[in-house]
């Protein structure tokens, strides 16, 4: 959400920052808007002082003893007449809030500028791909002939989009979770928090995911429930409408929770083995910054993310996305996109977002610190890491000749394993 005043005072500065981002604002539907509201207001608060004015007369004309009748009358259609200009301002004030509520968030002006994620840009790259001494399997294939994997079942249960993992593969999947939130907790300085899974509106609308996405969003029928789509969400929300200590910032927080997300927008992509699914699972690691922090702090966030990938030993590159490709509630995002041999590409496996104080205004969290007045804070949150697209990189970077897959050393511990075989998945 954006500050009214600033958008007002700054049109022409605001509409070229949103058209970077392909994004056209319509000034003359804002202007037609705001002239509105304030005339309306301009004219309420003139007959209200007028009002104020007739019944302090109304007062001292009683106190000689003469006749007020005219007066009271005038007065109670002055009061008749604010009635319907509040009610006017109110319904302004909600087509404001619902015009406002879908432009999305300015660009950072370090983004670069680009239409699409063919301009995006690369900041840097860590690890090797590794040199297969064979045709390396995608996922899709391995997982399966490992039986730690399986669609056809999940399809059978559920529908398309989904997975069943079995054995060591379910195991993996949950030892990546324990890995992360640990490392997180232990090393990086987050405080782990467990969320519920199913949110309401309010909070889908603090974050930026209602009105503009609800297609993408799973909703409980006869309730003003949904299914989370990310823990940013329900952990973002945690906050809403309070008003924090500034003294206690930046807060730091990260859970891990199933995900569910219906893919509306993203047909025909990858449609085979289990990198977009309607859920999977994911550590998400969310802060609230005061604003002279949020730069320093997005960037440890994004290393946080990316130390996962390190100590997994999986080659990864890390891009800064262009105004096009940019998210609509982000103002700066990092995406890390880890290396698949499988598919012979990198693939997201990240997105870590500075969102300034656009999700902040939306869900109304403040700080105060001293004897400054209350302020919004910037809200910053990232996969740290998900954990179905981490179990991807595991498998087609670790497969062995054999058709095995090797364990990370830091996985070893977790699953009491060092490889993964046919033997340690379906048993039938």
């Amino acid at each position: 959400m954006h500050d009214l005043t600033f958008v007002r005072n700054n049109l022409t500065q605001v509409k070229e920052r949103l058209a970077a981002r392909g994004f056209t604002l319509d000034v003359p539907a804002f202007e037609k808007l705001d002239k509105e509201r304030r005339q309306r207001v301009t004219e309420s608060e003139q007959i209200k002082a007028e009002r104020n004015k007739e019944t302090a007369e109304i007062g001292r004309l009683r106190k000689s003893g003469e006749d007020t009748t005219a007066r009271q009358q005038r007065v109670r259609a002055l009061g008749e007449r604010i009635t319907e200009l509040d009610q006017q301002v109110s319904k302004l004030d909600s087509q404001f809030r619902d015009f406002l509520a879908n432009i999305p968030n300015l660009p950072d002006p370090s983004v670069p500028v680009g239409k699409d994620e063919r301009e995006n840009v690369e900041v840097r790259r860590w690890g090797t791909p590794r040199e297969f001494g064979f045709e390396p399997k995608a996922h899709w294939d391995l997982g399966p002939e490992l039986r730690i994997l399986d669609l056809e079942r999940a399809a059978k249960v559920t529908g398309a989009r989904f997975a069943v993992y079995w054995g060591l593969g379910a195991k993996l999947e949950r030892a990546l979770a324990n890995f992360m939130l640990d490392l997180h907790t232990k090393e990086h300085g987050y405080q782990e928090v467990l969320p519920p899974f199913l949110v309401n509106s309010a909070s889908l609308y603090g974050t930026g995911q209602l009105p503009k996405f609800e297609a993408d969003q799973f909703k409980c029928q006869g309730h003003d429930l949904w299914l989370a789509p990310t823990a940013e969400v329900p952990v973002t929300n945690l906050f809403r409408d309070e008003t924090l200590d500034g003294d206690t910032l930046p807060i730091s927080l990260c859970a891990y929770t199933p995900c569910f997300r219906s893919e509306a927008g993203s047909y025909g992509r990858d449609v085979r083995g289990i990198i977009r699914q309607h859920q999977f699972q994911k550590v998400e690691m969310v802060k609230f910054t005061r604003p002279d922090q949020s730069a320093d702090e997005h960037d440890k966030l994004t290393h946080h993310a990316e130390d996962v990938l390190e100590r997994l030993g999986l080659p990864y590159r890390t891009v800064v996305l262009c105004t096009g490709d940019t998210g609509f509630s982000s103002a700066k995002t990092y995406d890390i996109e880890a290396w698949l041999p499988g598919q012979n590409a990198y693939k997201e496996i990240s997105s870590c977002s500075n969102f300034d104080t656009f999700q902040a205004r939306r869900a109304q969290i403040r700080y105060k610190g001293g004897k400054s007045k209350a302020d919004f804070v910037h809200t910053i949150n990232g996969s740290g890491l998900a954990v179905g697209r981490t179990w991807v990189a595991i498998i087609e970077n670790y497969q062995q000749a054999d058709g095995s897959v090797l364990v990370p050393e830091v996985l070893r511990p977790y699953l009491n394993a060092e490889r993964i075989d046919a033997s340690g998945g379906r048993l039938l």
